[in-house]
């Protein structure tokens, strides 16, 4: 019969720390940078809408001056 291996096996990376409770001030940064990221995030989609009109109009554009070459 193969012999059983019972040499423990180390763990590669470090046992990860236990939570802090809810009202520590981590977890109100947390809250912070969580509205922060959603705002960041609310912006950017503006932006992009933004961008996306000036694009639409710049075609608009380019394809009005094609026409007028006609």
């Amino acid at each position: 019969m193969a012999e059983r291996n019972t040499a423990k096996i180390k763990r590669s990376e470090p046992v990860k720390a236990e939570r802090k409770p809810t009202g520590s001030p981590a977890a109100s940064e947390v809250v912070r940078l969580r509205a922060e990221l959603a705002a960041a995030l609310s912006r950017i989609a503006e932006l992009e809408a933004i961008q996306n009109d000036a694009i639409n109009r710049i075609d608009w554009v380019i394809d009005s001056l094609h026409n007028l070459s006609e």
